[in-house]
């Protein structure tokens, strides 16, 4: 009898996604969202989902945040069939999702927004207060680790710049212990240095062995970074690559139209 590789289990293991959706599909009533979208999520990788408006990015993201429910298909964590009921159902289960308005008070100091809705105390009874020297110096200390060195994290997060907040963003997320981070169109609003600088903090989080899912309709960012491209179009994929399989010029190509966007150039070149 041949006997197993006691490493053989761990490798197979290894290679389970953190997440992932198999032909997946949305409906509300008589609209198509999504329908047929398969994605998975590793440790230690960058899966980028590309579209244009109304490709259905934005419905992909609540059903693995658990903010709504796929009607078709399977959804999957750690290997397990998940249907997640809230987006707190979903960060205990390891996926935190930074959406584009990153949902911060801006008069609020950094390390406040760090902690907010998780802040911990200190003291009993009616002496319970909030251990503000704790969450200074855990916030430094977590953002240090990330390699984002901010002046003071007393200054209110609204006087950050945004490749700035969405870096606080991240590493609040490793600190939590995301296993998952879900994020929402990140560099769509920055120039391209502070563009530059949420991908090197996105790399950082892939890095410490978290799964990233980089919602974008940028191809030249998704390449920089990504190790899975999956391209969505009215609701549907017509694309999915690792990055050995595409070339930028090729990724860029079909995000611009691909054979549409020749037809376009031979009808206005006809002209």
């Amino acid at each position: 009898m041949t006997e197993t590789p006691t490493d053989a289990v761990p490798k197979a293991q290894a290679r389970t996604p953190l997440v992932e959706l198999d032909d997946v599909s949305k409906y509300y009533g008589n609209i198509r969202a999504l329908e047929g979208v398969s994605l998975e999520v590793h440790a230690g990788e960058i899966s980028c989902v590309l579209g244009d408006n109304g490709a259905g990015k934005s419905t992909l993201i609540k059903i693995i945040a658990g903010l709504h429910q796929h009607d078709a298909g399977a959804f999957r964590i750690e290997g397990d069939d998940a249907k997640l009921s809230s987006p707190r159902e979903a960060l205990d289960r390891g996926i935190a999702t930074v959406y584009q308005d990153l949902a911060v008070v801006p008069l609020m100091p950094v390390w406040r927004n760090f902690f907010l809705g998780s802040e911990p105390t200190k003291g009993a009874g009616p002496f319970r207060r909030m251990d503000v020297d704790f969450m200074r110096e855990t916030t430094r200390a977590e953002l240090l680790r990330m390699g984002i060195d901010l002046r003071d994290v007393d200054q209110p997060i609204g006087t950050l710049s945004g490749g700035e907040r969405q870096c606080v963003a991240i590493a609040r997320a490793v600190y939590f212990g995301a296993k998952v981070l879900v994020l929402d169109e990140p560099t769509a609003a920055l120039g391209v240095k502070q563009s530059g600088v949420v991908l090197k903090y996105v790399a950082a989080a892939r890095d410490a062995g978290l799964g990233v899912v980089l919602i974008t309709h940028n191809p030249h960012h998704a390449y920089l970074v990504g190790n899975r491209f999956v391209l969505l179009k009215r609701g549907t994929m017509f694309g999915s690559y690792a990055r050995d399989e595409v070339t930028l010029d090729e990724l860029t190509r079909q995000m611009a139209g691909g054979s549409e966007l020749d037809d376009l150039r031979h009808e206005l070149e006809g002209r």
